[in-house]
Protein backbone atom coordinates (compact mmCIF):
# COMPACT_ATOMS: atom_id res chain seq x y z
CA UNK A 1 0.00 0.00 0.00
CA UNK A 2 1.59 3.14 -0.74
CA UNK A 3 2.13 5.83 2.12
CA UNK A 4 -0.30 8.17 1.39
CA UNK A 5 -3.02 5.54 1.37
CA UNK A 6 -1.94 4.10 4.42
CA UNK A 7 -1.88 7.72 6.12
CA UNK A 8 -5.48 8.28 5.16
CA UNK A 9 -6.39 4.88 5.96
CA UNK A 10 -5.02 4.91 9.65
CA UNK A 11 -6.33 8.27 9.89
CA UNK A 12 -9.66 7.55 8.84
CA UNK A 13 -9.58 4.60 11.27
CA UNK A 14 -8.16 7.08 13.97
CA UNK A 15 -10.95 9.55 13.13
CA UNK A 16 -13.57 7.00 13.48
CA UNK A 17 -12.37 5.72 16.38
CA UNK A 18 -12.37 9.12 18.27
CA UNK A 19 -16.16 9.47 17.06
CA UNK A 20 -17.20 6.02 18.76
CA UNK A 21 -15.36 6.64 21.60
CA UNK A 22 -16.98 10.03 22.02
CA UNK A 23 -20.39 8.30 20.97
CA UNK A 24 -19.85 5.90 23.87
CA UNK A 25 -18.80 8.47 26.65
CA UNK A 26 -21.57 10.38 25.64
CA UNK A 27 -23.88 7.68 26.00
CA UNK A 28 -22.53 6.38 29.01
CA UNK A 29 -22.30 9.52 30.86
CA UNK A 30 -26.62 9.55 29.93
CA UNK A 31 -28.40 7.41 32.24
CA UNK A 32 -31.76 6.28 31.44
CA UNK A 33 -34.69 8.99 31.96
CA UNK A 34 -36.15 7.65 34.98
CA UNK A 35 -40.43 7.28 34.14
CA UNK A 36 -42.56 9.77 35.78
CA UNK A 37 -45.95 8.63 36.80
CA UNK A 38 -48.40 12.01 37.21
CA UNK A 39 -50.55 11.23 40.24
CA UNK A 40 -53.64 13.71 40.02
CA UNK A 41 -56.56 13.76 42.37
CA UNK A 42 -59.30 16.56 41.87
CA UNK A 43 -59.39 16.62 45.63
CA UNK A 44 -57.73 17.26 48.06
CA UNK A 45 -54.31 14.68 48.91
CA UNK A 46 -54.10 14.94 52.41
CA UNK A 47 -57.79 12.78 53.21
CA UNK A 48 -56.02 10.25 50.36
CA UNK A 49 -53.16 9.02 52.31
CA UNK A 50 -54.27 5.35 52.28
CA UNK A 51 -54.88 5.09 48.71
CA UNK A 52 -51.49 6.66 48.14
CA UNK A 53 -49.83 4.41 50.23
CA UNK A 54 -51.56 1.41 48.27
CA UNK A 55 -50.46 2.70 45.35
CA UNK A 56 -47.05 2.88 46.03
CA UNK A 57 -47.34 -0.85 47.30
CA UNK A 58 -49.07 -1.45 44.30
CA UNK A 59 -46.32 -0.57 41.88
CA UNK A 60 -43.99 -2.05 44.18
CA UNK A 61 -45.18 -5.14 43.99
CA UNK A 62 -44.97 -4.93 39.99
CA UNK A 63 -41.17 -3.79 40.82
CA UNK A 64 -41.32 -0.19 40.74
CA UNK A 65 -40.11 1.53 43.51
CA UNK A 66 -40.50 5.16 44.14
CA UNK A 67 -37.19 6.91 43.94
CA UNK A 68 -35.26 3.86 42.44
CA UNK A 69 -36.69 3.17 39.14
CA UNK A 70 -39.78 5.17 39.03
CA UNK A 71 -40.51 9.02 39.84
CA UNK A 72 -44.18 10.14 41.04
CA UNK A 73 -45.67 13.13 41.54
CA UNK A 74 -48.51 14.44 42.89
CA UNK A 75 -50.74 16.84 42.34
CA UNK A 76 -54.57 17.98 43.55
CA UNK A 77 -56.86 20.62 42.75
CA UNK A 78 -58.64 20.82 45.97
CA UNK A 79 -61.81 20.40 43.77
CA UNK A 80 -60.84 23.77 41.70
CA UNK A 81 -61.90 22.13 38.29
CA UNK A 82 -60.10 25.32 36.68
CA UNK A 83 -56.87 24.23 38.20
CA UNK A 84 -57.41 20.19 37.61
CA UNK A 85 -57.57 21.00 33.96
CA UNK A 86 -54.65 23.13 34.11
CA UNK A 87 -52.54 20.67 36.81
CA UNK A 88 -53.87 18.11 33.69
CA UNK A 89 -52.52 20.12 30.82
CA UNK A 90 -49.43 20.28 32.44
CA UNK A 91 -48.79 16.19 33.13
CA UNK A 92 -49.74 16.53 28.97
CA UNK A 93 -47.30 18.60 27.76
CA UNK A 94 -44.08 17.43 29.93
CA UNK A 95 -45.14 14.64 29.33
CA UNK A 96 -45.03 11.84 31.85
CA UNK A 97 -45.38 8.26 31.27
CA UNK A 98 -48.89 7.89 32.46
CA UNK A 99 -51.76 9.90 34.48
CA UNK A 100 -53.01 8.31 37.41
CA UNK A 101 -56.30 9.87 39.03
CA UNK A 102 -59.68 10.03 40.03
CA UNK A 103 -62.49 9.95 37.42
CA UNK A 104 -62.63 13.60 37.32
CA UNK A 105 -58.74 13.81 37.17
CA UNK A 106 -58.94 11.11 34.28
CA UNK A 107 -61.58 13.46 32.45
CA UNK A 108 -59.34 16.22 32.88
CA UNK A 109 -56.23 14.08 31.57
CA UNK A 110 -58.40 12.64 28.52
CA UNK A 111 -59.56 16.71 27.20
CA UNK A 112 -55.43 17.43 27.75
CA UNK A 113 -53.87 14.57 25.46
CA UNK A 114 -54.83 11.61 23.21
CA UNK A 115 -51.22 10.43 23.72
CA UNK A 116 -50.52 10.24 27.23
CA UNK A 117 -52.15 6.89 28.94
CA UNK A 118 -54.51 7.43 31.77
CA UNK A 119 -55.29 4.77 34.74
CA UNK A 120 -58.08 5.65 37.21
CA UNK A 121 -60.24 4.13 39.67
CA UNK A 122 -63.66 4.66 41.38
Amino acid sequence: MPDMKRREFIALLGGGGLLLAAKVKRARGQQPAMPVVGFLRSASLTDATQLIDAFRQGLKEIGYVEGQNVAIEFRSANNDHDHLTALATDFARRPVAVIVGNVLAAIAAKAATTTVPIVFAT
